[in-house]
């Protein structure tokens, strides 16, 4: 008998650990197009516009799942989002996988506040200070940002190229507009 609660408790764990291992996916359909969310089965990991640079490896492979909790989650961030409200991020479950220099840019994407903007040098001058470096190039954040793997609430679409130039967002520009309008920004100020 003890060697069946043995079995058991072994079973179990190797099932809650293929449990954690299993990709989900789910999908989202905005005002901009269909967005993807991958996750896991406690974090939402990946937030993609289906059209984006950047997509996971075998993606097709994923399984698709809409009663992940971190899913629902995003699914209803992203309703008040596109409803033109400030969600907080505070609440949802995302777990960030990036090198030590992309997770420090995505960390300063979250600050930056709903309806404003920060250039790629702006951000690379802060990470300088907060590295203690003399400069810090802006390309390497701009690839750091490019590579967010949370689109839209981690807010990569609010980063302007130098003189608050549009440039590039792997989501595309026309998306990256449209977002800045939902928040209120004046996107004809912006070149």
């Amino acid at each position: 008998m003890r060697e069946f609660f043995i079995y058991l408790q072994i079973k179990l764990n190797f099932d809650k650990l293929l449990l954690m291992n299993t990709k989900f996916k789910s999908y989202y359909n905005s005002p901009l197009g269909k967005i993807i969310i991958v996750a896991d089965n406690a974090s939402v990991y990946g937030v993609y516009f289906d059209s984006q640079k950047h997509l996971p490896e075998n993606l097709e492979d994923y399984e698709i799942n809409d009663n992940i909790l971190a899913i629902k989650e995003v699914k209803n961030w992203l309703d008040e989002y596109f409803e033109g409200k400030n969600p907080s991020v505070k609440n949802l479950s995302i777990k960030l996988i990036g090198s030590e220099f992309k997770l420090l840019v995505w960390s300063v994407l979250k600050t930056i506040p709903y309806g404003k903007t920060l250039t790629y040098g702006e951000i690379a001058q802060m990470l300088a200070k907060k590295m203690n470096k003399e400069k810090m190039s802006a390309r390497a954040v701009g690839s750091a940002v490019g590579h967010n793997p949370i689109s839209i609430i981690i807010p990569c679409h609010r980063v302007l190229g130098k003189n608050n130039k549009i440039t590039g967002y792997a989501g595309g520009i026309d998306k990256k507009l449209e977002l800045l309008k939902l928040e209120g920004i004046n996107v004809n100020n912006l070149k």
